[in-house]
């Protein structure tokens, strides 16, 4: 499968592992990592999340799990093909039985959100077979560091119940952005994030498209240190 290159590094591709997409791209762009020290990412896929935060964050140590063996080979390949390869660590690792004592400033996730169903296509990365919100969400707030963040990207309409299990968790909602795929659609994706201690709330909303096939100056702005962009 054809690979997918950015200004800074190259995300090699397989069929059997989720391709590179749009909701990767924005997490990767837009969740908190610039105080990060520590950065657990759930489900790591290509590694192309990992790798846009480490070029946005030059100091951060990151670490990806994934309980997908072929995934695993792909982002260590990715990883290890990077400018940034000394700070990424990636491990075949089920999250709902990862034990370690360290802590994370930030966790971020692009899970799994449809419900299980009889298609097999990217079944353990697009459906809540492996890993739920509930046992993403509680396994994360046990790994936050005091001031660590927890940052993921979501259907609109997964929103409000992955809310109030966060809040079951004594987690807070400190930040929403509502992504929304062309100008004057509706929102389609949600990115969240949490601490274990309560900030001022920060709502905002981000376009991708202004018209069909024609990105929004907003993503244009954002990804323009990742994209190659054709003239």
């Amino acid at each position: 499968m054809k690979s997918f290159t950015f200004k800074q590094f190259e995300i090699q591709q397989s069929k059997d592992v989720f391709r590179v997409g749009t909701d990767g791209v924005l997490l990767g762009a837009l969740a908190d990592v610039e105080t990060a020290s520590r950065v657990l990412e759930v489900g790591t896929g290509t590694g192309l999340i990992s790798l846009m935060l480490a070029q946005r964050n030059s100091d951060a140590f990151f670490l990806g799990l994934d309980i997908n063996k072929e995934a695993v080979l792909l982002t260590r390949t990715n990883f290890e093909n990077a400018p940034f390869s000394t700070r990424l660590e990636i491990k075949h690792q089920d999250f709902k039985t990862f034990i370690t004592e360290e802590k994370f400033d930030l966790v971020v996730s692009n899970p799994p959100y449809f419900e299980e169903s009889d298609s097999g296509k990217d079944k353990i990365a697009r459906q809540t077979v492996e890993l739920n919100f509930s046992q993403l969400i509680a396994n994360s707030a046990r790994l936050l560091s005091e001031k660590g963040v927890f940052s993921v990207i979501i259907p609109v309409a997964a929103g409000e119940v992955f809310i109030s299990m966060a809040k079951e968790n004594c987690l807070f909602l400190n930040r929403r952005i509502n992504i929304i795929g062309i100008e004057n659609s509706k929102v389609k994706r949600l990115i969240l994030e949490f601490s274990l201690t309560g900030k001022m709330f920060e709502e905002s909303a981000f376009i991708i498209e202004k018209s069909p096939r024609q990105y929004s100056d907003q993503y244009l702005e954002l990804t323009k240190e990742f994209h190659v962009f054709k003239g």
